[in-house]
């Protein structure tokens, strides 16, 4: 049986829960594009892969509470597992820069995925790796019932992040992929 991999685009395309934005970019149109690709790539692979945002214009919840609930609640009821939430950064210093990860607890199954997967990021875009934060209040790490990781993929503040992210969502896409694969195997 193959592994399912829920993806969740992080934010709604207007509010409520809309992203950052920086440099003339949104958090939500990058992320979607990017779990787009991410899901294409994982489906060649053979995972099952189930996105949050189908479309550009899917609106999940009438609050911040119900979109967070929303994802979560359909990650569980499919089974996933494990829960993938796509976002992009933000600082009041246009200089920051880096990918990161989010993760409940470590160790933790969810602690060593978000390692793999940020080493691929870093490895192929060039990013800093910024590490494995613990971050137990997020709703989205500590509801879901199969390991989650929260990617911060750069900075949409930083004119080289934004621009690399919204120029060249694929490459995000496999790095993230080829972090998966190096940690899950093949489905």
């Amino acid at each position: 049986m193959a592994i399912k991999i829920y993806i969740d685009q992080g934010h709604n395309p207007v509010n409520p829960n809309a992203g950052a934005e920086g440099n003339g970019l949104r958090e939500q149109d990058i992320v979607y594009r990017i779990g787009r690709e991410l899901a294409d790539d994982l489906r060649a692979e053979g995972f099952d892969v189930r996105l949050s945002r189908p479309t550009a214009a899917t609106q999940l919840g009438t609050s911040n509470t119900t979109s967070l609930q929303a994802r979560v609640n359909e990650a569980n009821r499919w089974g996933a597992d494990y829960f993938i939430s796509l976002h992009t950064n933000a600082s009041s210093s246009p200089s920051a820069t880096g990918t990161e990860a989010l993760v409940y607890s470590s160790p933790s199954r969810a602690a060593s995925l978000a390692r793999s997967i940020l080493s691929s990021i870093s490895a192929q875009t060039g990013l800093r790796n910024r590490g494995v934060n613990i971050r137990s209040g997020l709703y989205v790490l500590r509801k879901t019932a199969m390991p989650a990781v929260l990617l911060e993929l750069g900075f949409i503040t930083n004119p080289n992040d934004a621009a690399l992210m919204n120029e060249q969502p694929d490459l995000f896409a496999a790095a993230i992929t080829d972090g998966i694969i190096n940690y899950t195997g093949r489905p």
